[in-house]
């Protein structure tokens, strides 16, 4: 049971942070294990409330992806990687989390059902705690999600990508802004052939809000080929914005070039 994300800068709340710890130890938002803290109880170790506890065993099982390229994600230890080239098109760079297998796929699936904002939220500080630096070497403005298109946000109920890129933001302290929006409805992805899903997505995105000069990064729950963000990445470039990045929890590895 997380606190409220509030600096611990008053000795009251620390204290009162400590006495809510003793009595509802935090807890694990992927197995439900008690976990340490640190040595201010209940902090990041930054001074503030953690969004959501990981243990050491989840955080090691849902973050070990390996060495990838950091232009399409692709494992591997070269970057840019001979599948790619190098060849960023719309999306100058991409950060994984792990490959959408195993216990990834099972958080990302709990994430993105009603009541998965904690699991999002676990996810996006782990993807802050492993690719952090690099993102910040991108020198990204603002964070925006992968827009779900209305009818699918309705019968859902919530959106992975919008709590994820929440998650991120927070971690990152930068603004989350829903500077995309879907301007129509698309065939799920994932229904599709490979090779049909970079035109399924074409022209579907545009930007709502003003992204000019701006150093946009891309968050998404999970990715195959890339098509999705760097569709989103194209609408934030034709909307002025000066560069897209994007980071996702999950990518389905393939040995196909995004």
């Amino acid at each position: 049971m997380p606190l409220p994300d509030f600096p611990l800068t008053v000795p009251w709340q620390r204290w009162a942070a400590q006495g809510f710890d003793l009595l509802w130890p935090p807890r694990c938002v992927f197995c439900g294990a008690e976990t340490p803290g640190c040595e201010t109880p209940g902090c990041d170790g930054a001074g503030r409330r953690r969004p959501a506890e990981v243990c050491g065993d989840c955080s090691r099982s849902l973050a070990s992806g390996g060495s990838r390229c950091g232009r399409c994600g692709q494992p591997g230890d070269d970057d840019p990687c001979g599948r790619c080239g190098g060849r960023t098109g719309e999306c100058a760079g991409l950060v994984v989390l792990g490959s959408y297998a195993d216990a990834v796929r099972d958080a990302v699936l709990r994430a993105k059902r009603p009541a998965g904002e904690l699991l999002a939220a676990g996810l996006a500080a782990l993807i802050v705690e492993r690719h952090g630096e690099r993102i910040r070497g991108w020198q990204p403005d603002l964070v925006v999600p992968v827009p779900m298109h209305w009818t699918r946000r309705l019968v859902r109920g919530t959106s992975a990508a919008d709590e994820l890129a929440r998650g991120v933001a927070s971690g990152l302290g930068l603004p989350f802004r829903r500077a995309v929006r879907r301007s129509r409805r698309t065939v799920m992805q994932n229904s599709l052939p490979r090779s049909d899903r970079r035109d399924n997505v074409a022209g579907a995105f545009r930007a709502v809000r003003r992204v000019a000069g701006r150093r946009v990064l891309v968050v998404d729950d999970v990715t195959t080929t890339g098509s999705t963000v760097a569709a989103c990445s194209a609408a934030l470039l034709s909307a002025g914005a000066a560069a897209g990045y994007a980071a996702v929890a999950a990518r389905a590895d393939t040995t196909d070039v995004p």
